[in-house]
């Protein structure tokens, strides 16, 4: 049985506008890192306000939801793993902001070879991302689901450090100052933390959807 048949209809447009805040704050942050590899300034500093924006909608809709599920005394049992999941899911749109936040202040400079590289980076990593935002939407309407999408988001994880380890190859091997390759090295990880962070909630999800399953 569907979660959302035991939530308010309120509730339940709460939740799905959270889950669409952090769906979109990544495509923007993607757009945003392709902005700055394509050295169009002016768009990248509006991708990032808008993620800002996103992360902060996000916030203020975790809040609300957390605040509904104690008012009205929503699913005592499963309050715990809900909240905990949005949370989590929160961390997600949390890193999309640190990390084009990081690309503002630091301005690294990304050779002309290595912008594809860059590029296929963040777009492996929003996919985890997406994937367990996916996988979010399940665990709440079709729960048989879930697994299917949290398979992708390991999927995605494992070929976003794929892409990074070849990436830090590239770096390494190429004829710079030291401190230059460090810095890059350093972006390439905070771009590839978006899947992390989508393969640490992934984890945590697959231990609410046993839960609920028994």
């Amino acid at each position: 049985m569907a979660l959302m048949q035991n939530l308010t209809k309120l509730l339940i447009a709460r939740i799905d506008e959270y889950l669409d805040a952090i769906s979109e704050g990544m495509i923007v942050f993607q757009q945003g890192l392709e902005d700055y590899l394509g050295n169009r300034m002016t768009d990248f500093e509006e991708r990032m306000a808008m993620v800002d924006q996103y992360e902060s909608r996000a916030d203020k809709l975790r809040r609300e939801i957390e605040n509904q599920l104690y008012s009205h005394s929503l699913i005592p049992e499963m309050r715990g793993d809900v909240l905990g999941l949005l949370e989590h899911l929160d961390n997600i749109i949390d890193v999309a902001k640190e990390t084009l936040t990081q690309f503002s202040i630091e301005v690294p400079d990304i050779p002309m070879e290595l912008v594809e590289d860059f590029t296929k980076l963040g777009e492996s990593s929003v996919k985890a991302g997406e994937e367990l935002v996916n996988a979010a939407r399940a665990f709440f309407r079709e729960l048989s689901r879930v697994k299917d999408h949290i398979h992708k988001v390991y999927f995605y994880e494992k070929e976003t450090d794929r892409i990074t380890s070849n990436l830090r190859m590239k770096i390494f091997r190429r004829d710079m100052k030291l401190s230059r390759k460090m810095h890059l090295r350093d972006v390439a990880v905070h771009v590839a933390k978006i899947s992390d962070e989508a393969e640490n909630v992934a984890d945590r999800l697959s231990i609410y959807t046993i839960k609920r399953s028994i």
